[in-house]
């Protein structure tokens, strides 16, 4: 019996930005039905629309569960959940669409749970909609966390040049620092480590940044912190062989994997490893929850509600987020139920 292709359940996003129109440029991508079976988790209507406006010509399917899909050139399968008004306005800020983007998200994460797809793939959501509809989470990662009860999970970014993982992500920068503790250090280095032998290097270098410029320079910056709360954790990670390097400064840490000196970057807080990877690779880079039941992976750009409804908005990292979901699911010897 061969393997088969992963199911992946894919949420379309705040559906008033361009989550909608890269879902279905995606799954029309003639690679990606070889890598996967993608089944969006959404409104049926809002994809013919977004299929209009960017003049594609497609069936779009409505489906009970993912199970029942059939995947064939030029469908697009999708869990109907029909909550968006037919006249949403594109490119403005809805409370219904931010109700309906965490109804995706939800309806996703039992599917995961339940053991039903073999990974989820999201189209953005706005922070602001989801709030305005009275779900306070910072984002996909703490969301998704809550919904799967999941205690701890980490944030990756991956791009052609540079991978990174965040040992903090969607909170304050005080707070950043008095959060991150050996253990926690630890715990994400590896979490990365996993997720890099998963995706098939098995024996990833890994370059840990420090929290101060110059990584403290040995105290001359800061209060000592790298030595507080990063060595410890080092020290113990490279007596078990994981090839964890650091502290190193930041600055010096991403030129270094940029060029190929290491497979992935330990962030400290979430503009430190956020910064350089939008300046390497936002265009078809990947945002990555590891620590889940299932594999994660999203677009590493906003609802851009400016281009909403244009039929501009590039496709590109929505393609390769469904890629490295394909990549690094776990797919068993027989079909999901």
């Amino acid at each position: 019996m061969s393997t088969p292709l992963p199911l992946i359940a894919v949420t379309m996003g705040d559906g008033a930005g361009i989550g909608p129109e890269v879902v279905v440029a995606a799954l029309l991508d003639d690679a990606v039905l070889t890598r996967c079976r993608p089944v969006v988790i959404g409104d049926a209507q809002r994809l013919r629309e977004a299929a209009r406006i960017r003049g594609l010509d497609c069936e779009t399917a409505a489906v009970d569960h993912p199970r029942d899909a059939e995947f064939t050139p030029g469908r697009v399968n999708v869990v109907d959940l029909g909550l968006l008004p037919a006249d949403l306005p594109w490119g403005k800020l809805s409370p219904v669409a931010g109700d309906a983007a965490y109804a995706y998200i939800r309806r996703a994460a039992e599917l995961a749970v339940a053991g039903e797809v073999h990974a989820i793939c999201t189209a953005p959501l706005n922070k602001e909609a989801l709030h305005a509809a009275g779900h306070i989470y910072p984002g996909h990662t703490e969301l998704l966390a809550h919904l799967t009860g999941t205690e701890e999970v980490s944030m990756m970014l991956s791009t052609e040049k540079v991978k990174v993982i965040h040992v903090t992500t969607h909170i304050g920068l005080i707070d950043a620092v008095n959060r991150i503790e050996p253990g926690l250090v630890e715990r994400t280095v590896r979490r990365g480590h996993a997720a890099m032998v998963r995706a098939g290097t098995p024996n990833p270098v890994i370059g840990v940044c420090g929290i101060n410029p110059h990584a403290g320079e040995n105290g001359l910056f800061g209060y000592g912190e790298e030595g507080e709360k990063i060595v410890p954790a080092l020290e113990k990670l490279r007596a078990e062989g994981v090839d964890a390097r650091g502290p190193l400064p930041a600055d010096t840490a991403f030129f270094l994997a940029s060029r190929g000196d290491y497979d992935l970057i330990v962030a400290m807080y979430h503009d430190q490893g956020h910064g350089p990877v939008k300046v390497l690779g936002i265009e078809a880079g990947v945002n990555l929850t590891v620590g889940l039941p299932v594999i994660r992976t999203s677009v590493d750009h906003g609802t851009a509600f400016d281009i909403a409804g244009t039929g501009r908005a590039e496709a590109g990292s929505m393609v390769e987020a469904l890629r490295q979901a394909a990549e690094m699911a776990t797919v068993p010897a027989a079909p999901v139920a």
